[in-house]
């Protein structure tokens, strides 16, 4: 009797220590296909870091920022990345979303067009068929560009381009203006050249913060410890990169297939100039700031329109951050 409870004791005693190995799996949707701009989380991944908090991250694959918006807001991701106003519009219409941490400080929407077609700026759009997915946040944000440019909502029409598919929708003028991130803009240079025109959303006044990382609020009041540890190893991570992206971007080519080493790296550049701004690399590397939030909140209710208006501190913090931790201003080149 004794050595069967002593074998039981010891069946419970590795079953506990195989569980907190393991860690609790957590979920992160992306926002579009494992990129640059996602390798921190894999090189974190990579590094154990999550793993000895007791997190086992799982990284799901994104279809645009309004669904991974909607899939944290309904419960069924704790965590997300999406562009903050797109969130920001979810929330507004019952999405329980917070946003932790923001990547991008400034905006990466650009639309990109070829002059051959005869755009040359907004005021070429109306009649012409822009390129993206439907989860796509310049798709959700798109009255509020065209209202700043002047020109009708209504007088484009938008196709369904899967993320990989944009650049070749463009030369194939299957569509005649593609939406995509301010980090692709080396390929396309390198694909049209001298005939490739773009503007980045920020050009015209409509910085709004962009990629960022979300929790589903209830989640976040229920588990704030894992919220601030997820949140931190995050921040560091991103540091780790800014620093020294080779292993980074290891991590990321070991961990995801079909990606060119070469056009990450020159992601990667363009991304480091997105995360930084005068709070990032004063406050701390992913900050959010409720002066700049507060005029996203209200772009969204001029522009769009809130169903439900919300008070605007229960939509961000950036309490989870570690302070200690900045964007490094000396690592950025645009």
């Amino acid at each position: 009797m004794k050595i069967l409870n002593i074998a039981a004791l010891v069946s419970a005693l590795v079953g506990s220590a195989v569980a907190a190995h393991a860690g609790e799996s957590i979920s992160l949707v992306l926002n579009w296909t494992p990129a640059a701009d996602h390798s921190p989380f894999y090189y974190a991944k990579a590094q154990g870091w999550y793993e000895k908090v007791g997190i086992d991250l799982n990284i799901e694959v994104g279809k645009g920022s309004g669904v991974s918006s909607l899939k944290v807001g309904s419960g069924a991701a704790p965590f997300g990345i999406a562009d903050l106003a797109t969130m920001l519009v979810a929330r507004g219409k019952g999405a329980d979303d917070v946003a932790l941490m923001s990547i991008y400080a400034n905006t990466g929407q650009t639309f990109y067009w070829l002059k051959s077609y005869g755009v040359h700026g907004p005021k070429d759009f109306p009649g012409r068929k822009i390129g993206n997915p439907p989860g796509d946040a310049s798709r959700v944000m798109w009255p509020a560009f065209a209202k700043a440019v002047g020109i009708p909502p209504d007088s484009v029409s938008f196709v369904n381009v899967g993320p990989t598919a944009k650049t070749a929708a463009l030369k194939s003028r299957t569509v005649e203006i593609i939406s995509d991130f301010y980090n692709s803009h080396d390929l396309k240079l390198r694909e049209f050249g001298d005939d490739l025109g773009s503007l980045n959303w920020k050009d015209i006044g409509l910085n709004a913060y962009g990629n960022s990382l979300i929790a589903n609020g209830a989640f976040l009041d229920k588990h704030p410890k894992l919220a601030e540890n997820f949140v931190r190893i995050t921040q560091k991570a991103y540091a780790a990169c800014v620093a020294d992206f080779d292993p980074c971007l290891k991590a990321l080519l070991d961990q995801v297939t079909g990606l060119d080493r070469e056009e990450q790296q020159l992601q990667w550049k363009r991304i480091k100039y997105l995360m930084a701004d005068e709070f990032t690399t004063t406050q701390g590397l992913g900050w959010i700031d409720a002066g700049r939030m507060k005029k996203d909140y209200e772009l969204v209710q001029t522009y769009i329109g809130m169903e439900k208006p919300f008070p605007l501190e229960s939509a961000f913090t950036s309490k989870l951050l570690d302070p200690s931790i900045k964007m490094d201003a000396s690592k950025v080149e645009r």
